[in-house]
């Protein structure tokens, strides 16, 4: 990616509040993980890590082997891996951005410069939808304690909040090695090892939040006949009343997506509003169970105890890592634009109005 037309950065700053305005929504991202832990895992370890920039130039070569990619202009090991990552949502921060008005936050519970941000008022106070990436190995231990839950439940007392969880995929997460090895020939990623199992912090915020909801596998999308294009997506358009969906067809490609299995009982309060259907032609336990397709998408309306929404959807959705489509900007514009209760306003706190 050039940086010739991008603006200017700034790095190790101090968050500057976004004032409330009427209507307009304002966006973060928070990245679960331990940036020093992640960067710092042993590479002698087969399983449970990011990628090397070595092993990401050996598998997708020739994609990284411009000399912008080199030790003089980025960082190799696991640290560059992580910061393809923060690269691939530069597009959804300029289309959100262009969209609201507003920039888009970004944040770390545990940053390079080795600083941790739980999520607290400090991040709450100017923010309309928080966007929580799940993408911390389970091994680092990054948990939710009590007060963040607490944090998040009292923000989300807040009408027209929307809180999106997007724990990623839990790959091999069996001691049985043969399925660990059907599991990686079904996804077919030479960049994922046997075992990666991933998002501790967002299955503890789920369940102090009582999101009835695990995310399982890592499941290859199917393809449309003849072609590289993902297969569309089946969408309740009855269930999506927010109009999240309008206009969207598909999601963008990953081979290993996970499954937002439900564990509770009463469907009123989760709406799966869409399902990915699987490649079928590569074996997966999950699709020897008898299923074809996997939740992708899922939302939470408002009840008697929560004024705000919450969302289920992958963090890849919202990058560029594994390309995009028109559709996908679409679904990203849906989001940033979703209403604002009348209401809020009177509910901000005084420090952002």
């Amino acid at each position: 990616m050039s940086t010739v037309h991008q603006p200017p950065r700034t790095y190790n700053q101090n968050h500057v509040p976004r004032k409330y305005s009427p209507g307009t929504r304002r966006i973060s991202i928070y990245w679960t993980w331990s940036y020093p832990w992640e960067v710092n895992r042993d590479t002698t370890e087969l399983d449970n890590r990011f990628s090397t920039m070595t092993e990401v130039r050996r598998v997708a070569w020739p994609a990284y082997e411009g000399a912008e990619w080199d030790e003089k202009h980025f960082l190799q090991g696991i640290a560059g891996t992580l910061e393809l990552f923060h690269r691939s949502t530069l597009a959804f921060q300029k289309v959100v951005g262009e969209a609201t008005g507003y920039p888009v936050a970004v944040f770390q519970r545990i940053d390079q410069a080795g600083y941790k941000l739980p999520i607290d008022d400090r991040i709450l106070a100017d923010t309309d939808t928080l966007m929580v990436f799940g993408l911390d190995h389970l091994l680092s231990e990054q948990e939710a304690d009590q007060e963040e839950i607490s944090a998040v439940r009292k923000w989300l007392e807040r009408e027209g909040t929307c809180l999106l969880l997007g724990p990623h995929h839990d790959v091999g997460f069996t001691e049985d090695l043969k399925q660990r090895q059907q599991e990686y020939l079904h996804h077919g990623d030479a960049l994922v090892p046997r075992q990666q199992r991933f998002g501790q912090y967002t299955r503890s915020m789920m369940k102090g939040l009582g999101v009835p909801v695990m995310n399982q596998f890592g499941l290859r999308p199917a393809l449309v006949k003849g072609t590289r294009q993902i297969a569309p997506l089946t969408v309740n358009r009855d269930l999506d009343e927010l109009g999240l969906l309008n206009g969207v067809t598909t999601f963008n490609f990953h081979p290993h997506l996970p499954h937002y299995a439900l564990t509770g009982a009463d469907a009123k309060s989760v709406h799966v509003l869409t399902r990915q259907p699987i490649d079928l032609e590569r074996p997966h336990p999950f699709v020897e169970a008898g299923n074809t397709e996997f939740n992708s998408c899922i939302w939470m309306p408002p009840n008697t105890q929560r004024a705000g929404h919450i969302l289920l959807a992958d963090s890849t959705i919202f990058t560029t890592l594994f390309g995009g489509v028109e559709s996908l900007e679409t679904f990203w514009k849906n989001l940033a634009m979703l209403p604002l209760a009348s209401a809020v306003r009177a509910k901000q706190p005084q420090a952002v109005a």
